[in-house]
């Protein structure tokens, strides 16, 4: 009886143990996230690129896949800024963004112009617009302009503003990056973090700036 009550304890205790080890490991996991949520930049992270904010945008014209052609750099006809927005139709990110995509066409049609880019398979986009509704959007299908930008990353969106000039970009993963590039175009920083750079007093972390 003794032999069994033992292996009784020793069972339940091995179980206890591994409880505890699931709840250790779940917290640490919880902590990493709020970690990373604090320390996550507040807009579009702007990459290394070949093309900084102020140089003039790479010239274009080349044929949309819902219709018409498209031209890139240079003054725009329309006094409108435009939002180059380079994306995948295999990327969950960029379908999370569609919604807000269109929103900001709507709002902002006056000011500004969405366009999206891409490559690969013509007919595997085509049915990437179908499936999302993106008639309204002039799309754009080539290499050449993710090279011309050096586009790492997805999504990622390049602010050119009405006279051709580059005037922010960055990685976007939510609405407040996206947004970001306009405050940032609006208060003339390439991005926020620039923005945050200039304001920074000597010593203080960035990160704090956040909270």
């Amino acid at each position: 009886m003794n032999m069994i009550q033992a292996l009784l304890i020793s069972t339940v205790f091995s179980w206890l143990m591994t409880l505890a080890l699931i709840v250790a490991v779940w917290a640490l996991a919880r902590q990493v996230g709020v970690l990373h949520e604090r320390i996550r930049p507040v807009g579009a992270l702007s990459l290394g690129k070949a093309i900084q904010a102020g140089e003039q945008a790479p010239g274009f014209n080349l044929p949309s896949l819902t219709g018409g052609s498209v031209s890139l750099g240079g003054a725009s006809l329309m006094g409108q800024s435009t939002l180059l927005f380079f994306l995948s139709e295999s990327c969950p990110v960029c379908k999370t963004l569609l919604p807000v995509l269109k929103s900001l066409a709507q709002h902002e049609r006056a000011q500004l112009r969405i366009v999206l880019a891409s490559d690969g398979e013509p007919q595997a986009h085509r049915s990437f617009i179908e499936a999302q509704q993106l008639w309204a959007f002039p799309y754009l299908l080539s290499r050449e302009v993710g090279l011309a930008y050096q586009i790492s990353k997805l999504p990622y969106g390049v602010l050119i503003d009405a006279q051709g000039t580059v005037a922010a970009h960055g990685l976007i993963n939510s609405r407040e990056h996206l947004e970001s590039l306009l405050e940032a175009q609006a208060l003339g920083h390439s991005s926020i973090q620039s923005l945050q750079a200039t304001q920074q007093a000597p010593g203080d972390s960035l990160y704090k700036q956040v909270h």
